[in-house]
């Protein structure tokens, strides 16, 4: 008897697959994409569609909570405000590097930035499921009792194909998913004229640098703010992830990080 999952392997049975036939270069990952056929799932606090930076093709959405009676999560599908401007943010760094993305909006904070795991694990289920390619979380939990729900949920995406882009935590300690392997896990550097702008990191936990430190950002009411946060470069890398997908949306997750360091600045 054949071990089990070893019959995909038979000589009858083996599928060809599409790979990666050259060394990655930034005109092989980028020349000509605009993320066009991609969309990118932004799970924040809601994304002002409106806003200048941000208006484009937009997919479905979800806004989930907490219900406190039920003790349980509710979704309702539509489009919703962003409580907070977080959200917004991130959505409009997407927008700048793959202005042609399909953007949804998950939302899973209130209005002061914060949200259950419950709420956020759910969320990014949703967004998994709605058809989304990649997915910025420009948030993340520290509880270590959430540390297996959101390994599982982290790797069933990456066998699904889809790229999970992470920020690491602004202070040093311990946070969910972003410290998974199977993720693209992404700290602040500094702002760069390269609109690459990729700094490949030498050890863990982060993968990579983007810029995020004191860069401006779309806000609530069409405004703009200059913040500073390892959120705004993990959403920077989302958006060089939709670029890559939609000119070859073959890759599989770890496939698209290869890429990533190959393009990288300071890769040789």
């Amino acid at each position: 008897m054949r071990p089990a999952w070893s019959d995909a392997f038979l000589p009858d049975a083996v599928e060809l697959v599409a790979g990666i036939n050259a060394a990655p270069t930034r005109e092989w990952a980028f020349a000509g994409a605009s993320g066009r056929g991609v969309r990118v799932a932004i799970v924040d606090s809601g994304v002002d569609k409106t806003h200048p930076a941000v208006v484009g093709s937009f997919a479905a959405g979800a806004s989930l909570t907490w219900d406190r009676d039920l003790e349980a999560v509710t979704t309702e599908d539509g489009d919703h405000p962003d409580l907070f401007g977080h959200g917004t943010a991130c959505a409009g760094i997407v927008r700048a590097l793959a202005p042609d993305c399909e953007i949804s909006s998950v939302r899973v904070l209130g209005s002061n930035l914060t949200g259950k795991g419950q709420v956020f694990a759910a969320g990014l289920r949703w967004a998994l499921d709605s058809g989304a390619r990649v997915i910025n979380l420009s948030l993340s939990t520290g509880r270590p009792d959430f540390f297996g729900l959101f390994h599982e949920v982290a790797d069933e995406a990456h066998h699904a194909g889809v790229v999970l882009v992470c920020a690491m935590n602004n202070v040093p300690s311990p946070t969910y998913p972003s410290q998974y392997a199977s993720v693209i896990s992404v700290a602040a550097s500094d702002p760069s004229d390269d609109e690459i702008a990729l700094l490949c990191a030498a050890r863990p936990p982060a993968d990579f640098g983007a810029p995020g430190l004191d860069v401006e950002v779309a806000w609530l009411g069409g405004t703009t703010m200059k913040m500073t946060g390892n959120s705004f470069a993990a959403a920077h890398v989302s958006g060089l992830v939709a670029r890559i997908l939609s000119k070859h949306p073959h890759l599989r997750p770890y496939e698209v990080k290869s890429v990533l360091r190959a393009v990288a600045t300071n890769a040789r």
